[in-house]
């Protein structure tokens, strides 16, 4: 019987293997079995993660929308290379038919494309000064650090749909998948890993909501959580958010 394999974290530009004990099961819902392990992950590996996002933000936030959009480009072009692998699998880890599999990295790509397009759209605000021949101009700025935790239903899009939007507007991003689905975003790792996208900016960490998504929630480094679950994971994250008055995203459902 082969070994099922262990998969590390990628944390501040490189893969970190696990020195910890405990490990979680990846179980294929069609035939039970363990298709591979991931590092049941603590809150140490959330800061550190947190930690490399803060370092590489200033600089990322620096360069021009139009130099971070070409880095989304090259990721959506490194997931159409892969569109085989990947689909194959969200359906082993996640029970999807092949059809849907394969339309969710489709759709992946071409939302991530869609976003870069948004390098060229910033929107500002004028409004008249209160005093005579002057306008004021509002724009917006990056948060800084955010994070995005992810459901296991629809778990490769939705790393795009939370990392995509952070990254054109200059922000950083730690995303944390499903326990039950982390294979895909592994994939989506190394694809981050293989284009050279600057160490820090896009981080991934592997564990439980319970120890890892509360740290994501909790740390005060962290401007802005994403999450999209269910009404009872929202509810936590609001509260631990909330001591912070960090900003907080859900999308939520039972």
């Amino acid at each position: 019987m082969s070994v099922p394999v262990q998969h590390p974290m990628y944390i501040d530009g490189q893969f970190v293997t696990w020195r910890g004990d405990a490990w979680i099961d990846v179980v294929n819902p069609a035939t039970e079995a363990v298709i591979s392990r991931i590092p049941d992950g603590q809150a140490e590996d959330a800061r550190k993660a947190i930690d490399a996002a803060e370092r590489a933000q200033p600089e990322w936030e620096a360069l021009p929308a139009i130099e971070r959009a070409s880095w989304l480009r090259k990721i959506s072009a490194g997931i159409r290379e892969r569109a085989s692998e990947i689909s194959a699998l969200i359906v082993e880890e996640g029970g999807k038919i092949q059809q849907l599999a394969e339309v969710e990295v489709a759709f992946t790509a071409d939302y991530i494309d869609y976003m870069a397009e948004w390098a060229r759209r910033y929107e500002g605000e004028i409004i008249q000064s209160d005093r005579p021949g002057e306008n004021i101009l509002l724009f917006k700025r990056a948060l800084g650090v955010t994070t995005g935790i992810l459901p296991w239903n629809f778990p490769f899009f939705l790393i795009a749909r939370k990392m995509a939007p952070a990254l054109l507007t200059g922000n950083t991003i730690v995303i944390k998948p499903s326990e039950f689905t982390p294979n895909n975003a592994i994939a989506f790792a190394k694809i981050v890993d293989e284009i050279g996208l600057p160490r820090g900016v896009f981080n991934l960490v592997l564990g439980r909501g319970e120890t890892v998504g509360q740290e994501l929630a909790g740390n005060p480094k962290v401007a802005m959580v994403s999450m999209t679950g269910s009404v009872s994971a929202g509810e936590k994250i609001m509260a631990t958010a909330a001591k912070n008055i960090t900003k907080v995203c859900l999308e939520l459902g039972w």
